[in-house]
């Protein structure tokens, strides 16, 4: 189906961003590779690069009014899609294949869990909230994998972690949506550009990132949570008066 009276390149413009969307895709592939491979850092890279692409898919697809341009296409499917794959089933992955989950079984079961966890969520109609909150954590295995690798976590840590995040997708607190959520909107903007910057510096400095540096970056996470569990306890209080 062609929209009529609207120009070639405007539809051109929106078929170019969810083929940017779709190479997120690619980008899982290739970093699967590099997790079988045992080469954590590149897989890291290739991360970070997902990171991006996803922080500013979204932005291209409001200002090219791609749901408009190609109303046949479901851009919000495709970003599921690649979201599941790039936060989920490749971080997952790349922690087990460096064997950084307890063995055998258990160690299986536990990597069972975010896979299983993420799957609900990404099926549920009201993960995302018409003010722009997540609702349960919002899948970020590949930031749990960034730290697992650059702390060289213990399994049993890790392990205790998976299980801990897979449970808290089921909890109905409002993470913020760093490029949407109005609230303390610039400021976590300007800190997850921060986050960003130092995820490429401790991935330069690999295998011996500054401690420093990585305990700093830390810091973001804690903010993270904690403003989502403040905006979470406000909307909980608003509603009862």
């Amino acid at each position: 189906m062609i929209q009529r009276n609207v120009p070639r390149w405007s539809q051109l413009s929106a078929a170019a961003v969810h083929l940017y969307t779709a190479s997120g895709a690619v980008l899982a592939f290739l970093m699967v590779l590099a997790a079988i491979q045992g080469n954590a850092v590149q897989a890291l890279w290739i991360s970070l690069f997902t990171l991006v692409i996803d922080g500013t898919d979204g932005m291209l697809a409001r200002r090219f009014r791609v749901s408009e341009m190609l109303p046949w296409f479901d851009g919000r499917k495709l970003d599921d899609i690649v979201d599941y794959l790039t936060y989920v089933f490749a971080p997952v992955l790349l922690i087990w294949q460096l064997g950084l989950l307890p063995g055998g079984i258990a160690g299986m079961m536990i990597a069972a869990l975010p896979l299983l966890a993420s799957s609900y969520q990404f099926c549920r109609v009201d993960a995302k909230t018409d003010d722009h909150f997540f609702l349960g954590f919002p899948s970020y295995w590949n930031v749990i994998a960034f730290y697992a690798i650059v702390l060289n976590l213990s399994p049993s840590t890790v392990g205790v972690v998976l299980i801990f995040w897979s449970l808290m997708v089921f909890v109905p607190i409002r993470y913020l949506y760093p490029t949407r959520t109005e609230s303390f909107r610039s400021t976590t903007l300007t800190l997850s550009a921060l986050w960003l910057l130092s995820f490429i510096v401790i991935l330069v400095q690999m295998p011996t990132p500054n401690t420093l540096l990585v305990n700093v970056s830390l810091l973001y996470i804690v903010y993270y949570v904690v403003l989502s569990l403040y905006m979470t306890y406000r909307t909980m209080r608003s509603q009862k008066i």
